[in-house]
């Protein structure tokens, strides 16, 4: 029978996927390998293609008939994801980038602590297996990586990140624990991990020196990534183009709010900023909290019961290669509830002009819609929700495009039912913030198709978004390092206004029952997914 053979085929892939990769299993709160990283080996990597190939003859033998509408979604959602690891396989960016051997042991480690699945004694034996894996990691780097391939921009954003590791290995995982003997394991395994990183650093210098690859995942992988794995109906060029009328469509309307030049406007509140870090950690806690308030009076979307979101200052090894602010679920499979909202802190022995620099990117103005669009209702609220999804499948496989889209949604959401209207700053602080995701759709295709160089992109961020130029060269460089990531954030948001109008015109119900059902589908199926999900029975 197709439901049954299609849920085995759920369950078996699911199953390899969390024996292949150890570090994601564990961040979704599946614990059986906390001890181990995964095998970034040539001979892995060549069997996860096969894998590939192999997971989509078998489900292709699975016709649509005979499965109910969610197996046919879970079906369409695994098929595209497959597709996308597809183009990535072809691409081989294990040659290109320093970034996975670098992040693996970082990130397997502060997972691990962050969500606190494990008694502290077993945490503590984990993480320093997984400290002790480091080597083995970034022998596989040595091995793998290809100068011919390799983006020296890359290389050197691997270089920074690398700095970071060490500091994190050496400081701070020791202190993660309370008992004394278990620090001291855990300082001898981050003393290895250490001093693999700092033996890694002359071979990254060499790479980067002889590193002869452009970071341009180029136009038809571009346009199949759009087309086979988000399913969407337009390819590079179409969708730049959109990018293009949506930066002047919000410009007109920042004109409207604007009394006055808005560009002149705008460059006098980006320095109204925090003066310190810890002013700015303050002023996101506050802005969190007046949005809570604020759907919970209004009524905006259902809350989850004992949801909890923290802000927190960036951890340390990603201050170097994310300049804005981010959000860490909670671990789908794991019993806790509560998110946290990193705040862009600067990195460690930033000097005070770089300091500066950063919080300017966090002025007064532009602080209540990031922490909308991070904690509430944006991300925290969807992926807290989304844990109320029974299928197994929606908590791993996922697009930003619904995720992103989701966020620059309740952006929009909040603007409209009047959230910022008693500060006009903070409207126009919303409507940049839309204009800068219309800008990333302009940038991430330009870039990835060849046509625009790496230092236009950020002199563009730096004319256009106001951002200073270590800020932008980090946007960029995660533009460079993330194809199709950056033009999400509207492109999904766009389509989410749309599914909008439709539900309501249908009378299914009023706006929290939208959101209500829209963000209970799990962590981000592929809009024309997700609007098959909410489709009428009787459709």
């Amino acid at each position: 029978m197709p439901r049954e053979a299609f849920a085995e085929s759920v369950a078996r892939f699911l199953d390899e996927e969390f024996a292949e990769r150890p570090v994601l299993a564990s961040s979704l709160g599946r614990m059986e390998a906390a001890g181990e990283l995964d095998d970034l080996s040539q001979a892995a990597f060549e069997g996860r293609a096969a894998r590939v190939a192999r997971w989509l003859d078998r489900l292709a033998k699975i016709p649509a008939e005979g499965l109910d509408r969610d197996d046919q979604v879970d079906r369409d959602l695994l098929l595209a994801e497959l597709r996308g690891r597809a183009v990535e396989t072809e691409w081989q960016s294990w040659r290109r980038t320093p970034d996975g051997y670098v992040g693996l042991g970082l990130a397997g480690v502060f997972t691990l602590f962050l969500h606190r699945l494990l008694p502290e004694r077993e945490l503590a034996a984990a993480a320093a297996a997984r400290l002790r894996q480091v080597p083995r990691a970034l022998d596989e780097a040595r091995n793998n990586l290809d100068p011919e391939l390799c983006s020296g921009l890359l290389v050197k954003r691997a270089m920074a990140q690398c700095q970071a590791a060490i500091t994190f290995a050496r400081e701070v995982v020791p202190a993660e624990v309370s008992e004394e003997a278990l620090g001291a394991n855990l300082a001898v395994a981050g003393e290895a991990a250490a001093s693999a990183y700092e033996g890694f650093m002359p071979f990254l210098e060499d790479l980067a020196a002889r590193a002869a690859g452009s970071p341009a995942l180029g136009e038809e992988r571009y346009s199949r990534l759009l087309l086979s794995k988000e399913l969407l109906p337009w390819d590079a060029r179409q969708l730049r183009d959109r990018g293009r009328r949506q930066v002047d469509l919000i410009a007109d309307r920042l004109a409207e709010e604007v009394d006055g030049p808005w560009r002149e406007r705008v460059e006098r509140l980006r320095e109204q900023r925090p003066t310190t870090p810890e002013e700015m950690l303050r002023a996101y806690e506050a802005a969190a909290r007046r949005a809570r308030e604020f759907i919970t009076r209004y009524r905006l979307v259902t809350l989850p019961e004992d949801e909890e979101c923290s802000v927190e200052p960036a951890p340390i090894f990603q201050r170097v290669i994310l300049a804005v602010a981010s959000y860490s679920q909670p671990a789908p499979f794991g019993p806790s509830r509560r998110g946290r909202f990193f705040v862009p802190w600067p990195p460690l022995g930033a000097s005070p002009s770089e300091v500066a620099q950063r919080l300017r990117a966090s002025s007064f103005y532009r602080i209540p819609t990031t922490s909308v669009h991070e904690a509430y209702p944006g991300h925290h609220v969807h992926l807290v929700s989304a844990r109320e999804n029974a299928r197994p499948l929606r908590a791993v496989v996922g697009t930003s495009f619904f995720s992103e889209g989701w966020a620059l949604y309740a952006e929009q959401m909040m603007a409209d039912q009047g959230f910022y209207l008693e500060r006009v700053d903070e409207l126009i602080g919303q409507l940049e913030a839309r204009r800068f995701r219309a800008l990333r759709i302009v940038l991430d295709t330009s870039l990835h198709i060849g046509d625009m160089e790496f230092e236009e992109a950020v002199e563009i961020l730096v004319r256009e978004a106001g951002y200073p130029e270590p800020t932008a060269r980090a946007e960029v460089l995660r533009y460079c390092a993330a194809p199709t990531q950056a033009v999400s954030y509207l492109t999904g948001c766009l389509l989410i206004e749309a599914l909008k109008e439709k539900f309501l015109a249908t009378g299914q119900g009023e706006l929290r029952d939208y959101h209500d059902r829209l963000i209970r589908l799990g962590r981000g199926l592929p809009m024309p997914l997700a609007e098959r999900c909410l489709q009428p029975a009787e459709e």
